[in-house]
């Protein structure tokens, strides 16, 4: 093999390198922002590991939402066959009640406990939208009623 294909053969297995590098980061930093979404029932079946950052959803369970000290907030998020205990710190949103659809974002602590995120409660914006991951949890459950998106 002469010079000039040695540099050429040592040319592309740089631009090889290089382009593996980047697709390495690229996924790295793809993988950080990807919010998975689970219903209650997806968490019984598939758990997730505590630290995980995912997004839960469902309706909020009737004569769950309790106030603590503070901002500090339980509730919890069912999907009418299996129920997710919540706690958030911070203020909900004025859509937010029992009874009503929801999505969290946040992570499983030690205890199972999912802990959202500051500002990561989303409730349904008007009487009759329901997030389409809700309604396919609800859907999936048996719990959905048609004619209530």
């Amino acid at each position: 093999m002469n010079a000039k294909k040695r540099r050429r053969l040592y040319f592309a297995a740089a631009i090889l390198i290089a382009a593996g590098g980047a697709t390495a980061l690229i996924l790295g930093a793809l993988k950080e922002n990807i919010e998975l979404f689970k219903s209650p029932s997806d968490l019984k079946t598939e758990p997730l590991a505590a630290g995980v950052t995912f997004r839960v959803g469902g309706l909020v369970e009737d004569k769950s939402l309790h106030h603590g000290k503070g901002t500090d907030i339980s509730f919890v998020i069912t999907d009418g066959k299996n129920q997710v205990p919540v706690e958030y710190n911070g203020v909900l949103p004025a859509l937010f009640r029992e009874g009503q659809g929801v999505i969290a974002l946040g992570s499983l602590n030690g205890a199972g406990v999912f802990v959202a995120q500051p500002d990561g409660i989303l409730a349904k914006h008007d009487e009759k939208y329901m997030p389409p991951e809700v309604v396919q949890a609800l859907k999936k459950s048996g719990h959905w009623k048609e004619g209530e998106q």
